[in-house]
């Protein structure tokens, strides 16, 4: 289910400058050595030299790539997040249990839970990091919804919105992102409730039942 990683947009927009190429290799151990010391030591003792002691890399590395820890953690987190996949299971209710069930087994990994959870908790006191939290991770993760309406579409199990529909069809598109993000981070991290097959079932039943309502035709 993993796939290449590929730098996040942030860290890949200053590849660009001048200087050493990046190393492919590097940026997973940092990235990877950011999930171990969240989980281990925590947002608030988190640091950048320690993240850089546990990759193996200096620390001036770390800053030519991030400007700091709010940019490394999320970007940490996001490439977590783009694992998810979407593969054809042969009907729209497939495909929702499908990526739900994906989405919960990554949030039971301590370090997309410890991650996730302590960016989220930063960001009510941090605007900036909300909105690279919203870039980085949440604008990327709504292709799952797009890919799935167009192949509920092309199997004709979702109406195709009507000439000048887009823009309601595109709020669809974050509504239905919403709920399923937002019930299932609900369900496994803050209730502590079990995301299992018999849930996952009656959680997509709900969600289908109101697609008909959720202006995509």
């Amino acid at each position: 289910m993993c796939r290449r990683h590929t730098p996040p947009p942030s860290a890949a927009g200053r590849a660009g400058r001048p200087g050493r190429p990046r190393s492919a290799a590097a940026d997973t151990a940092i990235l990877e050595a950011t999930r171990a010391a969240l989980v281990e030591l925590g947002w608030s003792k988190l640091s950048m030299g320690d993240v850089a002691a546990r990759a193996g890399v200096a620390k001036t590395t770390l800053y030519r790539r991030w400007a700091g820890k709010n940019e490394l953690v999320v970007d940490a987190v996001a490439v977590l997040f783009d694992e998810l996949e979407l593969p054809d299971r042969g009907s729209l209710a497939a495909d929702v249990e499908g990526v739900v069930r994906q989405f919960a087994a990554l949030l039971e990994r301590p370090e997309a839970k410890t991650a996730l959870m302590a960016v989220v908790a930063e960001s009510t006191r941090d605007e900036p990091l909300r909105e690279r939290i919203r870039a980085s991770i949440v604008d990327r993760q709504k292709r799952l919804v797009l890919e799935g309406r167009a192949r509920a579409q092309a199997r004709g199990e979702l109406p195709v919105p009507a000439d000048g529909r887009a823009d309601a069809a595109g709020a669809a598109d974050d509504l239905v992102f919403d709920v399923i993000a937002g019930t299932v981070v609900h369900r496994a991290l803050v209730s502590g409730q079990p995301v299992d097959g018999e849930w996952i079932r009656r959680f997509t039943a709900l969600l289908l039942g109101g697609l008909g309502a959720a202006a995509y035709d």
